[in-house]
């Protein structure tokens, strides 16, 4: 998912509101290489979804182009204000309709206080054939006037970190982001620097 366009499901799960009203949405986007937690899914990618809120609890599912068929994730969730904080506590199951990878399922976990989020996930990986994996995630993120900075790490049976820099703007009702993303080798193998433009739209059903 692309930055400030759900790079991160845990955007879209910090995001829920306890929104009185009902509202549902779609959105569409791109992005020059597709990064899901530090880690390239995709060069040239485009994505997808549906997502519905009501009351603070939300559901939806979105879906990117992984190059063997696509990524297709399901969530749902409630997230509250509480004074000046903001929590959140869902699900989300990461499925492919192709060989690219296999199941991810996880428990997501949220927090946010002015322009600081912290998002906790803990998951289980299918893993094909191999023994299923656990692992831990977390992301700290701050977030001010369309600029912010991620640090994201693994643990568990997973292992590896990853800072993430960026800044998105709506022009025109059209969403453009840039990141630059800076990853360990424990995480993809080799140190690597990626820079990412993203471009989406969202509507209002």
């Amino acid at each position: 998912m692309t930055a400030l366009l759900k790079i991160g499901l845990g955007a879209v799960i910090l995001a829920a509101s306890a929104a009185a009203n009902a509202q549902a949405s779609a959105n569409i986007g791109w992005a020059s290489e597709y990064h899901f937690r530090g880690i390239l899914q995709k060069v040239s990618s485009a994505n997808g979804g549906l997502d519905y809120e009501s009351g603070g609890f939300y559901v939806g599912t979105w879906a990117a182009d992984v190059g063997d068929g696509l990524e297709v994730d399901g969530y749902f969730g409630y997230g509250a204000d509480v004074g000046d904080f903001s929590l959140s506590i869902g699900y989300t199951g990461y499925f492919y309709t192709g060989d690219f990878d296999d199941t991810y399922q996880e428990i997501n976990l949220g927090g946010a206080f002015a322009g600081l989020s912290l998002d906790v996930a803990i998951g289980r990986y299918d893993n094909f054939t191999g023994p299923t994996l656990d692992y831990t995630f977390a992301a700290l993120t701050f977030e001010h006037e369309g600029f912010y900075g991620t640090y994201g790490t693994f643990s568990q049976d997973f292992d590896g970190d990853y800072i993430e820099l960026g800044y998105g703007r709506t022009i025109s009702e059209i969403d453009f982001g840039i990141s630059l993303i800076l990853a360990n080798d424990d995480l993809v193998g080799d140190d690597d620097e990626s820079l990412i433009f993203t471009i989406g739209k969202t509507f209002d059903l």
